[in-house]
């Protein structure tokens, strides 16, 4: 990914709302799953991580990509932003 294409994806992220939240547990499989679904749905999700998640929005957000081959958008405090293309609802066409 670019540049650019991470600026757009910036810009689209601004005006989302999270839709999922990470709490005291963590990362547990079924948040994973949850995660891979959201992205399979949407292609690009934000996700925040509450106040007594002790792990760091940074590290969370880079295991989370790896676990769901996504990419990390951005991160900013404690909201993290990833997007995978779609196999089958490519929904978001990315500048070149």
């Amino acid at each position: 990914m670019n540049s650019r294409q991470r600026a757009y994806l910036k810009s689209l992220a601004m005006t989302m709302e999270p839709v999922l939240q990470i709490g005291k547990f963590s990362l547990t499989p079924e948040l994973t799953d949850a995660v891979s679904e959201a992205l399979e749905a949407r292609e690009l999700i934000k996700i925040h991580v509450l106040k007594n998640c002790m792990d760091d929005a940074g590290s969370i957000g880079e295991t989370l990509a790896e676990r769901t081959r996504s990419q990390v958008v951005q991160v900013i405090g404690k909201k993290i932003v990833l997007y995978r293309e779609s196999k089958t609802k490519k929904k978001i066409a990315l500048p070149k």
